[in-house]
């Protein structure tokens, strides 16, 4: 069984037992957490489909570790104006591990 939901702004696709890195969760290492925004169950040709999230659908999770992403690198210039600048980015992320699917 799969299932698509909504965390932080981005739609991520997970099985049961699965470990994803998602947008920060302020909650400590060991807690569970309940995704409610699901908005597609599928297990083999059986696909149920949300308008727009599955009534009582829920992904249950347990939140493994916190930390931060590679450095990305952004860096601007200016061609033949002597301009150039260097910036760099870590984004935070809370790993979890999938613990439970239900559909409605």
């Amino acid at each position: 069984m799969y299932a698509v939901f909504i965390s932080g702004g981005k739609q991520y696709r997970v099985k049961a037992g699965q470990f994803l890195h998602v947008a920060k969760i302020e909650r400590e290492t060991g807690a569970e957490v309940v995704f409610d925004q699901v908005l597609l169950v599928g297990e083999g040709d059986a696909v149920k489909i949300g308008a727009p999230y599955i009534q009582g659908g829920k992904v249950t999770a347990v939140i493994e570790d916190h930390g931060r992403e590679d450095k990305i690198r952004i860096i601007k210039m200016r061609r033949r104006k002597h301009y150039m600048r260097r910036m760099g980015h870590r984004q935070w992320y809370t790993k979890v591990r999938i613990k439970e699917i239900q559909a409605a």
